[in-house]
C-alpha cells in the first residue's frame, strides 16, 4: 500500500491525522492502492469528530510526491492499441476524486510539499487550506515529457497563474522554487524542511475547542518566521512581463515557436525551458492550450470531468504510452511522437481527446 497513517494526541482529547506517503524508492509516487487508502482514510477522519485536523506529507527527504505511478498503466495501454484499459479507467476517477476530496475538505487540511512535487503530487497538495512549501521544493507539471498534460487539477490552477506563466509552465514543465509557489498562490507557507516536528508540535498543543483558526494562524506564522531567511530568489514573477509578452500570440503553434526560439537564450532558465519543449510533445501543446482556455469558464468539479475526458482518450492515443515508454521504461530519452510537427495537428485530432468515451452519466458526475 505504501501508506502510512497515525493519529498523535492532542488537547481535549483531539487528535491529529497524519498520512505518510510511504514509497521512498518512487519518489513516493502514487500506486491505485496508494490513492484508494488515502481516500478511504481521509474519509473516515472527515467523519471522526476528535479528528482536528490533517497532516499530508511525504517520507524520505527527496520527495512529497514525484508524480503518478504511470508505468504500469502504459503498459496496458500498449498491450491494447487503440482501446481504453479497466486500469485506466479506475485510476483516474479515484485519483480525481481523492484529489476533489481535499479541495473540498471539512477540516484544516495541511500539505507538507517538500522536495519533488510533481504531477499527482501537485493534485494532492493544490487541494490542501494550507500548502506548506521549503528550501527543497521543486514543483512541477512534467506532463510535456511523457505526451500527456497538466492533469490533477492542473486545468484549474495553471488557469488561475498570472498572465501567461500557466500556459508557459504547462508547457516547458518549469521547475517552480519555494518562493515562486507563494507568489503564484500555489503555496501559503514557507518552514524550513527541519521544522515539520515542530509544527506537529504545536498543533497537538492548540485548544481545537476555540478560536481554532486564529490559534492555527498564530503558530503557522511564528514557525515561518523562523524561516523566512532561507527563501530562495523569485525566479517566474520577474519574468512574468517577458512571458506575458513572448505568448501573446492567437494559437499554439506561434506560442511553441516563441518559447523554442529562446534555445541559447543568455537567461539559463528561459533557455532550459526551451529546451525542454523541444523534446516534448507537440500534441500535450495543444491540449495545454485548450485545456486552460476551457477551463477559465468552469468550475472545480466540471475541471476534473473534463479531465477525465482527456485522460482516457490519451491512454487510446499513441502519444501518451510513447511517452512513457521513451522516459520511464526502455529510458532512450528518444519518444518517437506520431504527430510530431506542432504545426500540423488537425482540430479533430486535439478535439477528439476531449470527447466522452463512456455511455450515459458522466462517471464523476457526482462531484
Amino acid at each position: 500500500m505504501n501508506v502510512q497513517f497515525e493519529e498523535r494526541p492532542a488537547q481535549q482529547g483531539m487528535r491529529i491525522g497524519i498520512a505518510s506517503l510511504d514509497a521512498e524508492k518512487s519518489l513516493n509516487a502514487l500506486s491505485l492502492p496508494m490513492i484508494e487508502a488515502l481516500a478511504d482514510r481521509l474519509k473516515t477522519w472527515a467523519n471522526d469528530p476528535t479528528i482536528a485536523c490533517v497532516l499530508l506529507r511525504g517520507n524520505g527527504p527527496k520527495a512529497f510526491c514525484a508524480g503518478g505511478d504511470v508505468v504500469q498503466l502504459v503498459q496496458q495501454c500498449r498491450e491494447h492499441p487503440g482501446q481504453i484499459p479497466p486500469l485506466a479507467r479506475r485510476f483516474f476517477a479515484d485519483e480525481y476524486r481523492l484529489d476533489y476530496l481535499i479541495h473540498t475538505y471539512p477540516k484544516p487540511f495541511i500539505c507538507w510539499a517538500h522536495g519533488h512535487v510533481l504531477g499527482g503530487g501537485m493534485g494532492l497538495m493544490q487541494g490542501a487550506a494550507i500548502r506548506i512549501v521549503t528550501p527543497s521544493s521543486r514543483l512541477g507539471m512534467p506532463e510535456v515529457n511523457i505526451g500527456l498534460y497538466p492533469d490533477v487539477g492542473g486545468s484549474w490552477f495553471l488557469a488561475r497563474l498570472p498572465g501567461k506563466l500557466g500556459l508557459f509552465l504547462g508547457l516547458t514543465a518549469s521547475s517552480i522554487n519555494a518562493t515562486d509557489a507563494l507568489d503564484l498562490n500555489l503555496a501559503d507557507r514557507f518552514l524550513r524542511d527541519d521544522q515539520q516536528d515542530a509544527l506537529i508540535e504545536g498543533l497537538a498543543q492548540l485548544n481545537w475547542q476555540a478560536q481554532t483558526q486564529l490559534q492555527l494562524h498564530s503558530l503557522l506564522k511564528a514557525l515561518e518566521a523562523e524561516a523566512r531567511s532561507e527563501l530562495p530568489q523569485a525566479q517566474w514573477l520577474p519574468r512574468r512581463a517577458q512571458i506575458d509578452a513572448l505568448l501573446d500570440v492567437a494559437d499554439l503553434p506561434q506560442a511553441w515557436q516563441a518559447i523554442a526560439a529562446l534555445h541559447g537564450d543568455s537567461d539559463l532558465l528561459l533557455a532550459r525551458a526551451a529546451k525542454t519543449l523541444a523534446g516534448g510533445c507537440p500534441l500535450t501543446g495543444h491540449l495545454v492550450w485548450e485545456q486552460i482556455r476551457r477551463a477559465r469558464q468552469l468550475s472545480l468539479a466540471e475541471v476534473f470531468r473534463m479531465e477525465y475526458a482527456l485522460s482516457l482518450n490519451c491512454c487510446r492515443h499513441p502519444e501518451f504510452p510513447e511517452g512513457v515508454r521513451a522516459r520511464l521504461i526502455d529510458k532512450d530519452q528518444t519518444p518517437r511522437w506520431h504527430w510530431p510537427d506542432v504545426a500540423n495537428i488537425a482540430d479533430e485530432v486535439i478535439e477528439a481527446h476531449f470527447a466522452p468515451v463512456w455511455d450515459g452519466e458522466h462517471p464523476l458526475a457526482d462531484l
